[in-house]
């Protein structure tokens, strides 16, 4: 019992929600840096405004360094300015708060409030150098600075020398009709219903077509909605569903303690969960996941914090 409190103390006392605000035993590295491995020539390419749905899990208030943040339901017509700062290496290969991979090579960033996943156009006003990004994770946590970019998009707006840069934050929303607005400005309407939009006329590109000007012609057009496969497209119609992957942190016979337990990990990997009890024991389960990719490294890093026990688990949807 007493190790079981002790994993929750860990928990708790890592600032986990945000790759780019802690400094704990999950990273090799003391000090973050620029990339210390040849990675090729990047090509700096914008992240591609579309819709996303927004990830329940990440409204959860949470807490770091003593403050308390609550997450933003909606992003839409949002704008801010401030400093934006940037992490690298140290991070690179970890989990972001979205549950997903940090790859400092991609055009993200973190954010302490925006709903995840979200797109934003970020101005350096020391430059006016712009970038798009995807919003995928929490930070940073320095006073007067309001965004944390990844290795790549703190490149493409020239601040990996000065480390941070005055900045102008604009979401870039799209719903699900491919209507974009972009920070405050007005909405722009697709030409084509969703419903007839197929390929180069999706609504998405058409919004983007519009916008070319606003965006200042950075973002790179692609289809939101790509043909499905035939294999995807039988699996619709027999109505079957896909199998889900879990990853199992621990079994315990203690209620209390599994309560405790995995509110602690939720919110420290921004997951659902879920504690089934099955043959009187009470199961710890963190997910579903994206991929066999992703459980692994949260497999990885939940051992990190003692859960040597820790398996991925592959489950029939509901």
């Amino acid at each position: 019992m007493n190790a079981l409190k002790n994993y929750t103390i860990l928990i708790f006392a890592v600032s986990g929600l945000s790759a780019c605000s802690v400094n704990n035993s999950r990273y090799s590295q003391k000090q973050d840096s620029v990339p210390e491995f040849h990675y090729g020539e990047l090509t700096l390419v914008d992240a591609t405004p579309r819709y996303e749905s927004y990830a329940p899990a990440n409204f959860r208030p949470y807490t770091v360094l003593g403050k308390y943040y609550t997450p933003m339901r909606t992003a839409k017509g949002f704008e801010e300015y401030g400093q934006a700062s940037w992490y690298g290496q140290k991070f690179h290969g970890h989990l972001t708060s979205n549950g997903e991979i940090y790859d400092m090579f991609s055009m993200t960033a973190a954010h302490k409030t925006l709903p995840l996943p979200s797109f934003v156009k970020i101005t350096n006003l020391d430059n006016q150098k712009v970038t798009i990004v995807r919003v995928n994770d929490r930070g940073p946590f320095h006073p007067g600075r309001v965004i944390d970019l990844s290795y790549a998009a703190a490149k493409k707006l020239d601040i990996l020398s000065t480390g941070v840069a005055n900045v102008k934050v604009e979401v870039v929303h799209v719903d699900e009709a491919g209507v974009m607005t972009v920070g405050a400005g007005k909405p722009q309407q697709p030409d084509v219903p969703p419903s007839l939009a197929q390929g180069e006329n999706s609504p998405v590109m058409v919004a983007m077509l519009n916008t070319k000007t606003t965006l200042e012609d950075r973002v790179e057009i692609e289809s939101a909605a790509p043909p499905i496969s035939k294999a995807l497209a039988a699996a619709i119609a027999n109505d079957s569903k896909p199998n889900q992957i879990f990853v199992q942190v621990a079994a315990f016979s203690n209620q209390e303690t599994v309560i405790e337990l995995s509110e602690g990990l939720a919110r420290l990997y921004q997951l659902p969960f879920d504690a089934p009890m099955i043959d009187n024991i009470y199961r710890l389960r963190l997910g579903p996941l994206k991929n066999e990719q992703k459980a692994e490294k949260l497999i990885q890093d939940l051992k990190s914090i003692g859960f040597d026990s820790a398996f991925p688990l592959t489950l029939p949807a509901n």
